[in-house]
């Protein structure tokens, strides 16, 4: 009995150590917020996997949207020459994602949010699809922080050339295209603007 006693105790003492370890692998909330960055810099050495990505947007889709009608969708450049043809579509950006490995372009299908039995809802109408497409987003490069990775949010990008690209229908409007591997070095953080300036109390 007294084996067995020792035996259960050791076991118990694993247990609580692995799941310690496993706790502290992955981040807090508060350290996915203040960690992340807006990176322009990557290591081309290390890569991301078709698996990882998919990870990563199946949580993006969690992210909030207008009765649930999830306008946002993703196409993932992941192969050398899709990578390399967006890499040219996006501005000035193009040397700071050079060596990012997977490029995502982010849309959004008009006609959904905002309405409601095909009748516009508000006067934002189909501006709504914008607004749960900024939410996906928000879910999608904070799922990567979390994971160990770093985005850049680009707006700079010829939409039409992305659309022919993908084959992208016209219903979808082409917002952003987000980077997506490791840092190559720390980023700065930036200064925000005093609390009071953005935020009213009534």
């Amino acid at each position: 009995m007294v084996i067995l006693g020792a035996a259960i105790a050791l076991l118990s003492l694993t247990s609580c150590s692995n799941s310690n370890e496993n706790a502290s692998s992955s981040p807090s909330f508060d350290e996915v917020f203040t960690s992340r960055r807006s990176v322009r810099s990557y290591d081309a050495s290390k890569k991301i996997t078709e698996a990882e990505v998919r990870e990563l947007l199946a949580a993006a889709q969690d992210a909030p949207s207008w009765a649930n009608q999830q306008p946002t969708k993703y196409y993932v450049a992941i192969s050398p020459e899709k990578l390399a043809a967006v890499q040219d579509l996006v501005g000035g950006n193009k040397e700071r994602i050079a060596n990012a490995p997977v490029l995502i372009v982010s849309t959004y299908e008009r006609g959904k949010s905002g309405f409601f039995q095909d009748q516009q809802s508000n006067e934002v109408g189909d501006g709504w699809g914008a607004y749960d497409n900024g939410l996906s987003n928000c879910y999608l490069i904070l799922k990567a922080r979390a994971m160990g990775f770093d985005t850049l949010i680009m707006g700079m990008r010829d939409a039409d050339k992305l659309r022919e690209l993908f084959s992208i229908p016209e219903n979808e409007t082409v917002m952003a295209v987000i980077s997506l591997g490791y840092r190559a070095e720390e980023p700065k953080r930036p200064t925000h603007r005093e609390l009071d300036e953005i935020v009213k109390f009534f």
